[in-house]
């Protein structure tokens, strides 16, 4: 029987067992284009003949081998993903942390350098710190909003790749990315950029000059906190090899993973819309608060050079004055609405203590270097009515106030 055929009389005469594994999964394409895309969730796809498969595998002509390779599901994620990071192409990753460590292995090996911002997610910053160095890939760190340090830190330490957030984690500093750019490359450095708290709706980093620009697309590009994936979007060639890369790593993203954050991204405008919205009224409304000693969200002559219009995002950080773990605890604990999670970009507002999970690992000493204190909360703002979100927050700071918060 060939892929299209209908069932011969042949095939019905065969055994009860080969019919209930066979019958039925060879169907052709429908004539007509489903609204949605479909979930491919095949591990791999056959051919008419030997030649044709041959073919396929040798890049001669087009097609699907194997899932790891390239599925049609994910491939769709993936060109979405180009489209509005406005690059060649893109790949998709089982995980946030695989597109990093994919992204910098591409331009890092056995005896380069990589320049960083220090205020990276955590993870990051372990990985660069401990995981990078067993490999012989050494990486200095360096404020990216201080340009002449991140110029004189090229020439004295030639680096081959450049690590940044468009928007860093937890402090939500918006650094130059056209100006650091240009001294990249004019150091003979490639620009890797992780656009995650942004997002392609309000920055996009490879028009101002990233050649690389990274997500986990477990945040905001999915958005409904389902999903855990990662992509990576660069020029046709380096995508080529990120993809070589990821096959060997093993690092792709299965295709039900693909199909719900490409669910997550048709939205995606939208919810950056309402997300930026309550973002800006909590950021306004806890800088008026005796309790909150400082607030931190995107703003600025910098931002605005960056971010492709008003909106600065859902994130916005702040410090409890004062404040000590266990007066952390009780504002956590005393919120309803609010979920405490170590994740972010969700539809529903989520808040995390840097210290005891994402920067956890990161060293005491280097933590109070960065400015990440002890009383510093993240919150991810999520797109409930702003009014729900204030009486929440009311409730965690009094709940500090009556225990006499800072105290202790």
């Amino acid at each position: 029987m060939t892929l299209h055929d209908a069932p011969s009389p042949a095939s019905q005469r065969q055994g009860m067992a080969t019919r209930a594994v066979h019958a039925g999964d060879q169907h052709a394409p429908p004539a007509g284009i489903s609204t949605t895309l479909p979930i491919y969730p095949a591990t791999a796809f056959v051919y008419e003949s030997a030649e044709e498969l041959e073919a396929v595998i040798a890049k001669e002509q087009g097609g699907y081998v194997y899932s790891r390779w390239g599925n049609p599901t994910t491939r769709a994620l993936e060109e979405t993903v180009a489209e509005l990071e406005a690059t060649d192409d893109a790949v998709a990753f089982g995980s946030g942390m695989a597109a990093v460590h994919a992204a910098l292995l591409l331009d890092a090996r056995a005896g380069d350098h990589i320049l960083a911002s220090p205020d990276v997610y955590g993870a990051t910053y372990t990985m660069l710190t401990g995981l990078l160095p067993s490999l012989g890939i050494t990486t200095s760190f360096v404020d990216m909003q201080d340009l002449p340090a991140v110029e004189r830190t090229l020439q004295e330490k030639p680096a081959s790749l450049v690590f940044l957030e468009t928007v860093s984690n937890p402090l939500l500093h918006v650094a130059n990315l056209p100006a650091i750019a240009e001294l990249a490359h004019a150091a003979g450095a490639t620009v890797v950029v992780d656009n995650t708290f942004a997002s392609p709706c309000l920055v996009q980093p490879a028009a101002l000059g990233a050649d690389t620009v990274l997500h986990s697309s477990t945040k905001y590009l999915a958005g409904h906190g389902d999903v855990t994936g990662g992509v990576v979007a660069s020029s046709a060639k380096r995508v080529a090899a990120l993809r070589d890369l990821s096959n060997l790593l093993g690092a792709t993203p299965g295709p039900f993973e693909s199909w719900l954050t490409l669910r997550g991204i048709r939205t995606l405008a939208l919810r950056m819309r309402q997300h930026g919205e309550n973002a800006g009224a909590v950021a306004a409304w806890l800088q008026k608060q005796p309790g909150v000693s400082a607030v931190h969200y995107p703003g600025g002559s910098t931002a605005d050079r960056v971010f492709l219009g008003a909106n600065r995002g859902g994130m916005v950080a702040f410090e409890l004055e004062g404040a000590h773990q266990a007066d952390v605890f009780r504002f956590l604990n005393a919120l309803k609405l609010i979920k405490v999670a170590t994740t972010l970009g969700d539809v529903q507002s989520l808040v995390l203590y840097p210290v005891m999970s994402s920067h956890r690992w990161v060293p005491a000493e280097t933590r109070r270097e960065l400015g990440i204190s002890d009383g510093l909360l993240r919150l991810s703002v999520g797109i409930e009515d702003f009014s729900d979100l204030i009486e929440d927050l009311e409730c965690g700071l009094r709940a500090v106030a009556q225990s006499g918060g800072g105290e202790g």
